[in-house]
């Protein structure tokens, strides 16, 4: 019996022992994976100031070798930091230890974040740094290389998304509320990078399949590209003004046309736009009226109509439509630079937006001079992009204003090929109304006054969600408009009221149909406009409920509408549809508790 007793306090001081040395193994190897990440960690900034700085001119490249970081080392030395933390966080102690009810929480969320380091930097970055460093390298290859290389890579940048989905996915589901402080804060943070990452690697995955056959890689293109006029908005941004034809082969696109809004004002198409949009829309003729053409937010519409008239005006088919608004062509014309208008006048980034939406009209109060004016202010900004395009030194930076400006939906882009479209409409470029269930959220204006006050228009949408009942959820959505015009001082062609109102109207005041897309399946149980019940005029799109109103907006006033729903239950924050109008539209959606079974 004594020796059984020693025996077994030898084998339990033993096993002590060996869950010290564990306990040990695992507080060192911890802190050794920390450094680790940080120095990955640094490493990925490095990468990201390396691709995000310019490419040398040609009087830095002369100068000689510029101090800068290599791309493709600094991704090296990423990828090494974190197969080593994920190296060390992936032993026997660190299994059994995570397997510790309670314990070993913070030890799982330690090793699934090393785990999604190493694949973000092994299977997820390389496409695009490998992409982004050819493009800093090229010196002659042009928008020609770029797509050649973007073909060549599109099964990396499909594998890459699909990765980059599943970490992201597998993220999410580690513990996220440990004992352990350092562990939450830094899943929380690899969450964040992975919502950030994981839709640009899907875009980088469609782009590579539709851009270069979109960019005549394989056959010569016809696009018809219409500018938007967000001064008086409609349902997929501004009213359709200017236009231009733009053919593009193996990759040189050259503009063979401009017009204005009046060349195709007489186009009637004869297109069947379905029984949903006849039913929502006919009593404002978009098809047979160029000005309310795009009144749907579905860019889709839009594009098939335009398509369809520029056919009838010209007698030619194009293969996809474009659309283009002056905050987008801003944005692009800080990586091209400056241009010189006929007139003298610079166009830069930071006046494009005024001279077409507000300077125009009080310089030319003639419509045909101010429509030649904007036209030059197309066919400069088009020169100016078309010579950066053949530019190898500010492509790169004109390729990140593009999806910058796709990103916020002010550039849109519609193929009438089918299998293009298909892909396209999975990515918000595509100006898509989406069909899907669950949560959703949108607010679209459309100007009913005729003028162009909504260059000083403000919008808000706060989603509140309320409690659970038997019928559903109850939300609250609380829509504020704002009129920031000046009661004076604003040319009569911005202030006129083309609808000609049976009440008195002062130079300034504005109105707007304004309509809520609610999600599939909400029912509207009042709806008051400064808490005032209201009319209005319900229907369907897409199978999203919309509720519209028609809204007086004085000058310097501001309108509340409130709808009151019952929804489906759905724990998932709502899909926002963001109209882009001069000012991006503010969202706020209130937190709110999980219903219960």
């Amino acid at each position: 019996m004594p020796s059984f007793r020693r025996r077994a306090a030898y084998m339990a001081g033993a096993a002590a022992l060996l869950c010290l040395v564990g306990a040990g193994w695992i507080v060192v190897t911890g802190l050794i994976a920390r450094s680790e990440l940080l120095a990955a960690q640094r490493s990925l900034e490095a990468l990201r100031h390396s691709i995000s700085a310019p490419a040398p001119n040609a009087a830095q490249a002369a100068a000689g070798p510029q101090a800068s970081v290599d791309p493709k080392a600094a991704m090296r030395s990423a990828a090494g930091h974190a197969a080593r933390a994920h190296h060390l966080t992936s032993g026997p102690a660190w299994y059994v230890a995570a397997q510790v009810p309670f314990v070993g929480r913070p030890l799982t969320t330690v090793r699934g974040v090393t785990h999604a380091a190493h694949r973000l930097t092994h299977d997820v970055l390389p496409p695009v740094v490998s992409m982004a460093a050819g493009s800093k390298d090229s010196r002659d290859g042009g928008l020609q290389d770029v797509l050649s290389r973007l073909d060549e890579a599109a099964p990396d940048f499909e594998r890459a998304a699909q990765v980059a989905a599943d970490t992201r996915d597998e993220t999410r589901e580690l513990p996220s509320h440990t004992w352990v402080g350092a562990a939450d804060q830094a899943r929380a943070r690899l969450v964040r990078q992975l919502d950030r990452i994981t839709p640009v690697m899907t875009d980088a995955a469609v782009a590579a399949r539709v851009v270069p056959p979109m960019l005549g890689a394989d056959n010569p293109r016809r696009y018809l590209v219409v500018f938007q006029n967000t001064a008086e908005a409609r349902g997929t941004g501004g009213l359709p003004g200017a236009f231009a034809v733009l053919t593009v082969e193996h990759g040189q696109p050259r503009f063979e046309t401009f017009g204005t809004d009046t060349m195709l004002a007489e186009a009637e198409p004869s297109i069947d736009m379905g029984a949903e949009y006849t039913a929502q829309y006919a009593r404002m003729d978009p098809v047979g009226t160029w000005a309310n053409s795009n009144i749907s937010p579905h860019f889709p519409h839009a594009a098939r109509i335009w398509s369809a008239a520029w056919y009838v005006h010209s007698g030619e088919r194009v293969d996809g439509v474009l659309a283009l608004d002056p905050s987008g062509l801003a944005r692009l014309l800080r990586a091209t630079g400056p241009a010189r208008m006929p007139d003298g006048t610079q166009l830069t980034a930071d006046n494009a937006l005024d001279l077409a939406e507000r300077d125009g009209y009080a310089r030319y109060p003639d419509s045909v001079q101010r429509k030649s004016f904007l036209l030059d202010v197309a066919r400069t900004a088009a020169t100016s992009l078309m010579e950066a395009l053949g530019d190898p030194q500010r492509l790169p930076a004109l390729l990140r204003g593009t999806y910058d400006v796709m990103t916020q939906e002010r550039l849109k882009v519609w193929s009438a090929r089918d299998d293009e479209q298909r892909l396209l409409m999975t990515r918000p470029l595509s100006g898509v109304l989406p069909a899907t269930p669950g949560p959703f959220a949108g607010v679209v204006v459309n100007n009913a006054a005729g003028g162009k006050l909504d260059y000083y228009l403000d919008r808000e949408l706060r989603w509140i969600p309320g409690r659970c009942t038997g019928d559903g959820r109850l939300v609250t959505a609380r829509i504020t408009l704002t009129n920031r015009a000046p009661a004076t001082g604003l040319p009569p062609y911005v202030t006129q009221r083309g609808d000609k109102p049976p009440y008195p109207t002062r130079p300034g005041d504005n109105r707007l149909l304004v309509s809520y897309y609610a999600s599939k399946g909400a029912r509207l149980t009042a709806l008051t406009v400064d808490g005032r019940p209201t009319m209005l005029h319900s229907g369907v799109e897409r199978g999203h409920p919309v509720y519209t109103a028609d809204v007086e907006l004085p000058a310097q006033s501001s309108r509340t509408l409130t709808l009151r729903l019952v929804e489906p239950v759905s724990q998932r924050p709502p899909v926002l549809l963001r109209q882009p109008l001069v000012t991006p539209l503010r969202t706020l959606v209130d937190p709110y508790q999980a219903c219960g079974a």
